[in-house]
């Protein structure tokens, strides 16, 4: 397995496992998005391919082998100060995550991570949150920050593993096919930029 950097040719790969990290959020906004006879997926994989914007190839890591994409982590650093302006120009059911982000602002954000189901217990989201660290470091961001649904139970336990705490919740807003209730949880991690530079013992 090796980690490198997206290309537009991994932008159907990068709406399929965003639509997976988002519990079908993404393919639900993109129904707004389609032209002509697109279909949500799509719509989806024609935004990844994109330069601009936050769901954009250029943000992504993907994790292959032998040519074949098995996970993908999308992550940036969040502008500071993270001004959001009137949280009701956005949809409703992601202004929870819009207000959560804006209280993280300057940090690394993993905006999503995920695997191809048939790919999972390999290591995959491992060795993308390293990868992830990596890039805070060199991108000289002292936190790093995400978001996930308080009953996705499997992915708090391995962001806890590797030292994401959390620090603020708001309720998930509900939507058709959402997979979780609940609460979206606003987790943390300290990065150790020293590291990253060579300046620890």
């Amino acid at each position: 397995m090796d980690i490198r950097n997206a290309t537009p040719e991994d932008a159907r790969d990068l709406a399929l496992l965003i639509n997976l990290a988002g519990e079908g959020m993404p393919a639900y906004l993109w129904q707004d998005m389609t032209q002509g006879s697109e279909t949500p997926l799509d719509a989806g994989a024609r935004r990844a391919a994109r330069t601009e914007g936050g769901f954009s190839y250029t943000h992504a890591r993907v994790c292959s082998d032998a040519g074949r994409v098995l996970g993908m982590l999308l992550s940036y650093r969040l502008p500071d100060p993270c001004e959001i302006g009137d949280i009701a120009q956005y949809p409703e059911l992601i202004q929870p995550l819009v207000t959560l982000e804006a209280q993280v602002p300057g940090s690394w954000y993993i905006n999503a991570i995920a695997t191809h189901e048939n790919c999972r217990g390999q290591g995959v989201a491992r060795r993308l949150m390293a990868d992830a660290a990596h890039q805070a470091r060199e991108n000289h961001c002292t936190l790093m920050s995400l978001i996930v649904a308080s009953e996705n139970h499997a992915a708090i336990q391995l962001y806890a593993s590797i030292g994401f705490s959390s620090i603020h919740t708001l309720p998930v807003v509900p939507y058709p096919g959402g997979l979780h209730g609940g609460e979206w949880v606003l987790m943390t991690k300290t990065v150790d930029v020293a590291e990253g530079l060579g300046l620890t013992p």
